[in-house]
């Protein structure tokens, strides 16, 4: 990193040392809000696309004899077929089960559920033995629940909160896009979200150098003589990942600043504060590494508005 009196200006921290050493100790700890735990809107907007094949299914609650009762709704109604999956939590269409092992072989069985008009007498067959087998029928039997709609939208939510390591990624980027928009609305700049290659070509008309062609920067922010590139992420916990992205960013400070480009690199979370080497490997080689409090106090705005 170019050392700056951007830095001594905005934190008081008169040579990189004492940047690095200002980023390190002003990590947070969370950017956990409230659309973190469950995305309500997604959980009832995949129960409303079957809900009414769900409710066919709420017929079978108590039953007694509730494998010939599946195997009758399966002939008058075979879309619900399509159902099994998630009735289990899976979003998966297939699955290759061990049925059998022992000392000289191991067996397994394909199940596949999908949307059909008909079905034959052998998928119906094994539909209800995968419904029967995983135990889904045993609790509509038992009367445990009272509605299969319901049932599925705690499944819904369950599954949804398996999202939340990418929901972090996201949070990270809706917080820097917050400074980004208003420091271009007050400078009348322009910005781009998940910039491509050709996204940059067709709104600047300026050449963008990328190691794939599927890569796709989190922010492009254009001020009528630099185009700056903005990636960000978050890391509450420690891992392999933090090394290996700490040394990509490196390797694509080299591909856009040999294209007269701007590189800025916004990273937070506790994880750096045991992974020091390699940030600061990342801090000593590009120009500009921030963290969110160094963003709210202006320091991103100053770097794009001076053209640093």
């Amino acid at each position: 990193m170019k050392f700056n009196d951007i830095y001594k200006k905005r934190i008081e921290c008169n040579d990189k040392d004492k940047v690095f050493k200002y980023l390190i100790v002003s990590l947070k700890e969370t950017i956990t809000k409230w659309d973190y735990f469950v995305n309500w809107t997604k959980v009832f907007d995949n129960v409303s696309k079957i809900e009414i094949d769900l409710n066919i299914l709420n017929y079978l609650i108590g039953k007694d004899k509730i494998e010939l009762e599946f195997i009758e709704l399966l002939k008058k109604y075979p879309a619900i077929a399509r159902l099994i999956p998630i009735l289990v939590a899976s979003r998966d269409s297939s699955f290759k089960i061990l049925s059998q092992y022992s000392y000289k072989d191991f067996t397994y069985e394909d199940f596949l559920f999908k949307t059909t008009k008909s079905l034959s007498s052998d998928q119906i067959e094994k539909i209800v033995k995968f419904a029967k087998e995983s135990g889904f029928l045993a609790l509509l039997s038992s009367k445990r629940i009272k509605n299969v709609v319901d049932y599925v939208i705690g499944v819904e939510a369950g599954l949804d909160s398996n999202g939340r390591k990418n929901r972090t990624g996201k949070m990270m980027e809706d917080i820097v896009e917050f400074f980004v928009k208003d420091i271009c609305d007050r400078h009348k700049y322009e910005y781009i979200t998940q910039a491509t290659s050709s996204k940059v070509k067709e709104k600047w008309g300026l050449d963008l150098k990328v190691d794939k062609s599927s890569r796709k920067i989190d922010f492009a922010v254009y001020n009528r003589k630099k185009l700056y590139l903005i990636e960000t992420n978050f890391y509450g916990g420690v891992g392999s990942k933090l090394k290996s992205t700490a040394g990509e960013y490196k390797i694509m400070f080299d591909y856009w600043t040999n294209d007269g480009h701007k590189f800025i690199w916004i990273t937070d979370g506790l994880g750096w504060k045991s992974t020091h080497r390699p940030l600061r490997e990342t801090f000593n080689y590009i120009e500009h590494l921030l963290n969110l409090n160094m963003v709210s106090k202006r320091i991103l705005e100053d770097i794009i508005i001076n053209n640093v």
